[in-house]
C-alpha cells in the first residue's frame, strides 16, 4: 500500500473516545478481558480466577509519594519468570551510556531521513542511536533514536529494562500489541511504552519510520499549568490507555530485551502478552498530537517555546526538567509588529528537532520528514536567510495560519552528544550551515 495514501488530515481529531481505549493521564485503570478476572478487595488472592497469576509491575519506588507512584497489578497466564536464559546478540547500532561517544562539536546539525531498509528489518532491528545524555545505568539521561521498518516483528517479543519509550511515527501506521493491550497509532499520535513492559510491533502499511526518545529518568508526567489556568496544551481526557486483551500462544518464540544498550534474546515457549486482566496506574499510552490545545500571544512578541510542551521528564531541580516535549503544531500566529517565526537564540538547554509532516516555518528548505537537527548548548541558531527576509517584512496587521505541518523537539537540560554513526552517515547534511551565510547586514547608525 502506498503510504502517502495513509497521511491523515492533520486538520482532523477524532471526538469521540477510540473504541478500546480508556480516556485518562496517570490513572488507576481496572480493565479485564474475562468476567471476574480481577481479584475484588485485594490484589493477591491465595488462588486467582480462571488459574491466573498474580504479577505486580513497578515502575518507580515502591516508597515513592503516593502522587509519583506507578505500578500495576496483571493477572497473566503465566508469570514473567518463564523463559530461558538470556544470550547476548550481535552489537546493534544503539547507545546507552554518552561517556563514549566522540567528542560533541558545537555546531549546528542537521540529517536528512533515514532511508528505508533493503533487508527484512523489523522494529526493533531497524534502530539506530543519534544522540543523547547520561547513561541507562544511572537511570539519568536519555537516548534519542530513529527507526526505518519494513517487517512485522514475527513471534518475537520486546521490551527495555533501560527506559521509557515516547515513540513519534512519522510515516507509516504502527499496531503495538502490549502486555496490557493493543496500541493503534499513525503519523501525528505518539505511544509512550513503560520501561519493562512487554511487547510487539506490526506494521498495517508494510513501512514505518519514526522517531523514538527513550527516557531513563523520571517518567513523563504531564507540566504543571501555572498561570495558563486549568485547561489548555495536552488536556488528560485524550490520552488513551488500552484495555486489556491477551494472547494464549504456545510455540517457539524470541524475548529480547535492551539492557545497558545491549540487546540480549531469551527462547520463550509461549506469547509473553498472556495478561487476562490489570489494574494500576503503570500502563502503556497514546495521544493524538492534533488534540493539542496551542496558547499563543495576541498582542505582541510571541511567549517561549515552553507553551507547547505536551510531556515532561522532571529533574531533581525544580523548574529544570531532564526531558521536554515540545510540538509545533498547525496554530495561528496573531502578533503584531513582530516577528513571527521563531528569533535567533542560543539556550542553555540542548535542543533535537524533527518533523513529522510540512514544513517547518523557521525553515524554508532543508528540513524533512523524517529527518532531524540538533543545536546543542549556546550554539546559535534560529531562521535561514530567506525565511528572515520575508517574516521581516510580511504584513503582521492580520492573522496568519501556519497550517500543514508538525514539526517536535525533544529539549533537555543536559548536552545531547551525537553518536558515532550520527557524526559520519550519509544523512548528515554537510552543508547546514550554509542556511545562515545570507543573512545580510542590514546595521545603519544614520536610520533607525
Amino acid at each position: 500500500m502506498d503510504t502517502a495514501t495513509r497521511q491523515p488530515n492533520i486538520a482532523h481529531s477524532r471526538l469521540e473516545i477510540e473504541p478500546g481505549y480508556q480516556s485518562g493521564f496517570g490513572n488507576e485503570f481496572a480493565t479485564e478481558a474475562l468476567p471476574g478476572a480481577l481479584p475484588e478487595g485485594r490484589n493477591s488472592p491465595q488462588r486467582a480466577a480462571y488459574g491466573l497469576y498474580a504479577e505486580q509491575l513497578s515502575g518507580t519506588a515502591f516508597t515513592a509519594p503516593r502522587g509519583h507512584n506507578r505500578r500495576t497489578w496483571i493477572y497473566r497466564i503465566r508469570p514473567a519468570a518463564v523463559h530461558k536464559p538470556f544470550t547476548l546478540l550481535p552489537p546493534a547500532r544503539l547507545v546507552a551510556n554518552f561517556a563514549d561517544v566522540p567528542p560533541t562539536p558545537p555546531n549546528q546539525l542537521r540529517w536528512d531521513a533515514l532511508p528505508m531498509p533493503t533487508e527484512p528489518t523489523d522494529f526493533i532491528d531497524g534502530w539506530v542511536t543519534m544522540a543523547g545524555n547520561g547513561a541507562a545505568e544511572s537511570m539519568s539521561g536519555c537516548a534519542i533514536h530513529l527507526y526505518a521498518a519494513n517487517r512485522a516483528m514475527q513471534d518475537r517479543f520486546f521490551y527495555s529494562a533501560d527506559g521509557e519509550l515516547l515513540i513519534v511515527p512519522q510515516q507509516g501506521r504502527l499496531h503495538i500489541a502490549t502486555e496490557m493491550g493493543r496500541l493503534d497509532i499513525e503519523p501525528f499520535e505518539i505511544a509512550v511504552i513503560p520501561r519493562g513492559v512487554r511487547f510487539a510491533v506490526s506494521l498495517p502499511d508494510g513501512t514505518a519510520r519514526g522517531y523514538i526518545c527513550e527516557n531513563f529518568g523520571a517518567l513523563l508526567r504531564l507540566p504543571d499549568l501555572g498561570p495558563i489556568g486549568s485547561n489548555g496544551l495536552a488536556n488528560p481526557r485524550d490520552f488513551l490507555t488500552p484495555h486489556a486483551a491477551y494472547e494464549d500462544r504456545e510455540g517457539d518464540f524470541e524475548l529480547v530485551a535492551k539492557m545497558n544498550g545491549n540487546l540480549w534474546r531469551a527462547d520463550i515457549g509461549h506469547s509473553p502478552l498472556d495478561v487476562v486482566a490489570w489494574h494500576g496506574n503503570y500502563a502503556p499510552y497514546k495521544y493524538d498530537l492534533r488534540r493539542f490545545n496551542t496558547i499563543g500571544s495576541i498582542s505582541f512578541d510571541h511567549p517561549d517555546p515552553s507553551i507547547f510542551l505536551v510531556l515532561q521528564s522532571q529533574s531533581d531541580t525544580p523548574g529544570v526538567d531532564t526531558i521536554d516535549f515540545v510540538i509545533f503544531p498547525p496554530r495561528w500566529l496573531a502578533a503584531e509588529d513582530t516577528f513571527r517565526p521563531p528569533w535567533f537564540h542560543r539556550n542553555v538547554a540542548s535542543e533535537f528537532m524533527g518533523l513529522v509532516h510540512g514544513v517547518y516555518d523557521a525553515k524554508a528548505e532543508g528540513f524533512v520528514p523524517g529527518g532531524g537537527s540538533l543545536h546543542n548548548c549556546m550554539s546559535g541558531h534560529g531562521p535561514d536567510a530567506d525565511t528572515f527576509e520575508k517574516a521581516s517584512h510580511s504584513d503582521t496587521s492580520k492573522p496568519h495560519k501556519v497550517g500543514d505541518t508538525m514539526a517536535f523537539m525533544f529539549e533537555t537540560r543536559t548536552l545531547l552528544k551525537p553518536t558515532r554513526f550520527a557524526l559520519e552517515t550519509a544523512q548528515l547534511q554537510a552543508h547546514y550551515y550554509e542556511c545562515w551565510q545570507g543573512l545580510k547586514k542590514h546595521f545603519n547608525p544614520e536610520q533607525r
